[in-house]
């Protein structure tokens, strides 16, 4: 620094240098800050830059650094109390908390000398005149930290009998210390309603909720309250996220992380925070830190993970085992220091009984973009329940039988019998009927490779002496084909195995099942080639020709599992066939019926594809109550069956019919169960991002801001044009911008607003763009930022012309009005403003086409809140002191603006009532300071007029403006003696 600052820019600067975030930059700051303050020789100076420092210190990670200007202010006290101002009295008092708590979060320092200085608040707090509610919660914090409970309880009790005063913590932070208590003594919900008005709102600090919500984590999870848990992590690692000093808070949310399933997310918060591994400013948040590091490591260790790399100290690389290790033991060498020092067990009992914590939930979807933690040596998959056991303690032809009996019965299983059944047949001689059954089914696993295996498959069943098997495994063969690109071969081949099948049939020469099969491959290739010529009349009349022959042929049998499955895929085509030629209506119910026929067979896998479509069209048939059900029921049938990925797309589509509907709240679930799923099919960056998207769309129609702006900024990274398409981005940030405004983050709200205005600025149709500007612009103006806000208006202003939207115009106009006014040294440049907002509604209205009353009406209104707001800025103008302006000439010139304004409602009869009535008592309020008591009480009574038949509805307008009349005409009585 050059020269030496003055006090009033010394306090400017600790002031502007408190709002900088936490850390050691700030306390850096607070140093240079007092040195500039002793160069005052003002002692005044020198405390209240002492202070700063002290609180700064406090909060952040070298809190051991605050003893020593506290030090100097007692000294400085007990000297010259004369030098302090009643504030810094106060300041000075207050923080004699901080160090009876700060002393217990450093080892080093002595019991006894803790005891001595709870004695000497004790002492200067009587002497001062205060209550004892501070001191017995500092003694209950002692006594609970060395593992007394008989006194901790004694002086609980004192606490919570003593009057609360100035020097009382304020009441968001004591109800977290008393819900706290309630907690370490096993009563959770006891706790959860302790903490309930500060989650609520309507306690809050600088730190709270923050931590109540961290602290309240594993008392939800311990009852199960598993909705709130998540919302309280959401949430409150949103508050501490920027905050330095909250690595206890921390620790509290990655333990929550590593006892719900979310090992992967746990991972993540310790790499956002290396320095929390090593900062030593305040060794009790390290050791709480270092114990939920310790059992989320060893909860790792145990998922078979211990090899996996994971963010641990600086200066190597660490495994999960390894630094498990390190954690327990270097936290229990701290523990270890406390108990010295305490001359008690209880802090290392604590801290080995939070390590060793087992999880509480097995999985608790938090909606929030995550890697999972990947085994560095691959785990066998787990069997599945009803698959055979293996050939060793098994015989072959057990696990033959078993595998027939599956695929008789259309299980989704089958296909893992019979690769047990080839696995089993290794080294074995089986019969050509045995080979060609390995064969078909390890052709239908294989998928597009499988056509070759079918083709071995049908030479085995023809030397098995099954003609019609054989026939089968061919059409299947064709099929597939069809499906990778050749579908004339595919139509070639199943016309001549449709003739051959038919003859033999009809010689007896093989059976109904293996003749379905061969019609069901032909149905599905000509389906195929409907959806390759998009719905050409010939292939639709072949195509339903060929479905039509398989009901009628299936359905006479559909007492067979295998036959009734034809029947119902049958109708399912049709189904598809009438969605492609556009009948919507018809499609809807042979879906239905499909469904219904594989349930009523006993096969409710294959009804969830049909009921998912089923959903699908029903939303566009705009029939929400069908949807909903089909899409549940797809979600029923499918639990047991489905692939993460399919589960993922059944949650969505509900989630989505459900968000149609408005039931934001159930459709929020199904949105966080898509995400879940989608990362677990390893979909997280292409379907788990749209899932995430709707998800926080769902939340912030709840008015659930801090989750919503969460699950949208874990979703952002994902979200690309070229797989979401640039709407899901502008909408996400849309969404983003309005979370941050509703949370208070108004800079942040005009980045996202600005960002989302660059993508639609190359959009063909312009309002989203004018519309971002226009809400970006706010944001600036509120975030403080006057001249960035002047430009987004303009911006905004020239987009709403372009347009032709006058409204949107005209306010981007009033907006750079109030601006300037607020910003320029005269008051013209606002006028002018105002002018033009003026003249714009003037020329829309004189070109207004008759006969669209709404529109005109609209835009009168426009102009009468113009001429409003011209009055307000011009009366402010004068009150505010900034423009010098004349008193008398200013109030004339708003009195004109505000009079004008209710001619221009009057004419709009009762739609506009309130607004002319709120004009007519701003006049009143102008008319009674320019002395003026006669016109002002004509101006009050006129409004109570106004709302004479409306008094006593269930008004609250008409209630706020007739008692705001009645009190100018008491005042105005008052005046003039009347």
């Amino acid at each position: 620094m050059s020269q030496t600052m003055d006090f009033d820019t010394l306090r400017r600067a600790m002031a502007d240098n408190y709002e900088q975030p936490e850390g050691p930059a700030r306390n850096a700051r607070a140093e240079q800050l007092l040195a500039e303050a002793e160069k005052l020789n003002i002692p005044l100076a020198v405390i209240e830059a002492l202070g700063h420092q002290l609180k700064v210190y406090n909060y952040s990670s070298e809190k051991d650094k605050m003893f020593v200007p506290f030090a100097r202010l007692l000294r400085m006290w007990d000297e010259r109390p004369e030098d302090f101002d009643e504030y810094e009295i106060h300041s000075l008092h207050w923080v004699f908390k901080w160090m009876s708590a700060g002393m217990l979060g450093q080892p080093h320092i002595p019991l006894a000398s803790i005891e001595k200085w709870l004695g000497e608040m004790e002492h200067r707090y009587r002497l001062a005149g205060h209550s004892e509610r501070a001191v017995r919660s500092a003694e209950f914090s002692v006594a609970n930290h060395i593992g007394d409970l008989a006194r901790a309880e004694r002086a609980y009790a004192a606490w919570l009998a003593a009057d609360r005063d100035s020097m009382a913590d304020c009441h968001a932070c004591e109800l977290h210390d008393q819900g706290w208590w309630q907690a370490r003594k096993g009563a959770d919900a006891e706790a959860l309603e302790v903490w309930r008005p500060v989650v609520a709102g309507e306690y809050v600090c600088a730190h709270e909720p923050h931590v109540i919500l961290a602290s309240s984590l594993v008392p939800l999870l311990r009852l199960g309250r598993l909705d709130e848990a998540r919302a309280h992590h959401l949430r409150g690692f949103r508050l501490i996220r920027p905050m330095e000093s909250m690595r206890g808070a921390y620790a509290d949310h990655v333990e929550f992380c590593a006892l719900s399933g979310n090992e992967a997310r746990a991972l993540e918060l310790l790499a956002e925070r290396p320095a929390y591994f090593t900062d030593s400013g305040e060794p009790r948040s390290k050791l709480d830190f270092l114990a939920v590091v310790a059992l989320l490591m060893d909860r790792l260790v145990e998922l078979g993970l211990g090899e996996q790399t994971v963010p641990g100290p600086a200066g190597r690389v660490w495994s999960a085992r390894e630094l498990a290790a390190h954690a327990r033991v270097e936290a229990l060498a701290l523990a270890a220091r406390f108990d010295e020092r305490n001359g008690t067990a209880h802090v290392s009992e604590r801290a080995r009984g939070r390590m060793d914590r087992r999880p509480l939930v097995d999985r608790l979807p938090l909606g929030v973009r995550s890697t999972r933690p990947v085994p560095t040596a691959p785990r066998p998959p787990a069997a599945p329940e009803s698959a055979p056991a293996p050939a060793v303690e098994r015989d072959l032809r057990d696990v033959l039988a078993e595998a027939r009996s599956r695929s008789d019965a259309l299980r989704p299983d089958a296909m893992d019998a019979w690769a047990a059944v080839a696995r089993a047949a290794e080294g074995h001689e089986l019969e050509a009927r045995d080979r060609a059954e390995i064969a078909d089914h390890e052709a239908m696993s294989r998928g597009p490779e499988g056509a070759p295996l079918f083709e071995r498959a049908a030479e085995l069943y023809a030397e098995a002496g099954d003609p019609g098997e054989a026939l089968a495994a061919r059409a299947r063969g064709a099929y597939v084909r069809a499906l990778t690109g050749h579908s004339d071969d595919a139509l070639r081949t199943i016309t001549e195995l449709h003739r051959q099948v038919r003859a033999l049939f009809a010689e007896d020469g093989t059976g109904v099942r293996q003749t379905a099969a061969v019609l069901v491959g032909r149905a599905r290739i000509l389906v195929h080639r409907v959806h390759e010529t998009e719905g050409a009349g010939t292939t639709v009349a072949a195509a339903e020709e060929a479905v039509r022959e398989l009901l009628a042929f299936a359905e006479p049998h559909i007492a067979q599992v295998r036959l009734a499955s034809r029947a119902a895929e049958a109708r399912a085509m049709l189904g598809e066939l009438a969605a492609l030629t556009g009948d919507a209506m018809t499609a809807a119910e042979l879906l239905a019926q499909a469904a219904e026929g594989f349930l009523t067979a006993g096969l409710p896998w294959f009804a969830v594809e049909y009921e998912a479509r089923l959903a699908g069209i029903a939303r566009e048939l705009g029939d929400a109550v069908e949807a909903e059900r089909a899409a549940r029921s797809a979600l029923e049938h499918g639990a047991e069956y489905l692939e993460p990925v399919g589960q993922a797309q059944l949650h969505l589509q509900l989630a989505e019919v459900l968000g149609t509907t408005g039931r934001f709240g159930p459709a929020a679930e199904h949105a966080l169960e898509a995400a879940h799923w989608a990362d677990e099919a390893g979909e997280g960056p292409t379907f788990g991002a749209w899932a995430r998207h709707q998800l926080g769309g769902f939340l912030l129609q709840q008015a659930r801001w801090a989750e919503a702006a969460e699950v949208l900024e874990s979703a952002l990274p994902d979200l690309t044009a070229e797989t979401h398409g640039d709407g899901a981005i502008v909408q996400t940030l849309w969404w983003l911008g309005d979370c941050h405004t509703e949370l208070g983050e108004h800079r942040e709200a005009a980045e996202r607003w600005l960002r989302a205005a660059e993508i639609a600025r190359e959009w063909p149709e312009q309002r989203d763009h004018a519309m971002l500007a226009h809400l970006a612009a706010e944001a600036l103006g509120h975030a403080g930022l006057p001249a960035e806000a002047d430009r987004a208006y303009a911006r905004a202003g020239d987009l709403w012309r372009d347009l032709g939207n006058v409204h949107g115009l005209v306010r981007a106009l009033r907006a750079r009005a109030w601006l300037a006014a607020r910003e320029e040294g005269e008051l013209d440049p606002a006028r002018e403003l105002m002018a033009q907002a003026i003249r714009e509604c003037e020329a829309v209205l004189e070109g207004a086409v008759e006969g669209d009353d709404g529109a005109r009406e609209r835009l009168v209104a426009e102009l009468g809140h113009t001429h409003r707001q011209f009055g307000d800025l011009v009366a402010r103008s004068v009150e505010d002191g900034d423009h010098g302006a004349d008193f008398q000439g200013a109030f004339e010139e708003a009195l004109g603006h505000v009079t004008r304004a209710i001619t221009v409602f009057a004419p709009l009869g009762e739609s506009a009532l309130d607004l002319r009535t709120g004009a007519e008592l701003a006049a009143g309020r102008l008319e009674a300071d320019l002395h003026r008591p006669a016109e002002a009480t004509a101006r009050a009574r006129a409004v109570l007029a106004a709302y004479a038949n409306r008094q006593e509805a269930d008004d609250d307008t008409a209630r706020a403006r007739c008692t705001e009349a009645d009190r100018m005409l008491e005042l105005l009585g008052t005046q003039t003696g009347q």
